[in-house]
């Protein structure tokens, strides 16, 4: 029986008072998580950011991105071990969207919701030419 692989996408934000040695040991022990139990794709290292508000007293974070393909539940553990890992700020694990001959396929519920608001404004500019 075939194992059900999908893409995912990781993102972790590294405390940036870990130091330069620090951050590239926390990049490795993630790297070789993922490598043990999916198949690691490109790892993204977007660098040292300001970030938006302040996470544990701290400006700037470490930011590293990582593409992996593996099994439903490895996420699950992904995420459970960077949350008691000292060093990672924040992280955020999202499974990929499928594509179809190259296009990506949009959830049929985007479509209706679009639908209607249009119907909705449409119907509200009648209501005020008519007036």
């Amino acid at each position: 029986m075939p194992t059900v692989k999908a893409d995912y996408e990781a993102v972790f934000i590294f405390s940036t008072t870990l130091g330069e040695e620090g951050i590239e040991a926390i990049k490795s022990k993630f790297s070789s998580l993922i490598a043990d139990n999916a198949e690691l794709g490109v790892i993204d290292e977007w660098g040292k950011r300001r970030l938006a508000y302040l996470i544990n007293d701290e400006a700037e974070g470490y930011y590293v991105l990582y593409n992996f393909v593996g099994p439903p539940e490895f996420p699950a553990e992904l995420d459970r071990v960077s949350k008691i890992t000292d060093g990672v700020l924040r992280s955020l694990i999202v499974r990929k969207e499928e594509k179809k001959n190259g296009k990506e396929i949009k959830a049929s519920t985007e479509t209706t919701e679009n639908t209607g608001s249009n119907e909705a404004s449409e119907s509200t500019e009648n209501k005020e030419t008519a007036e």
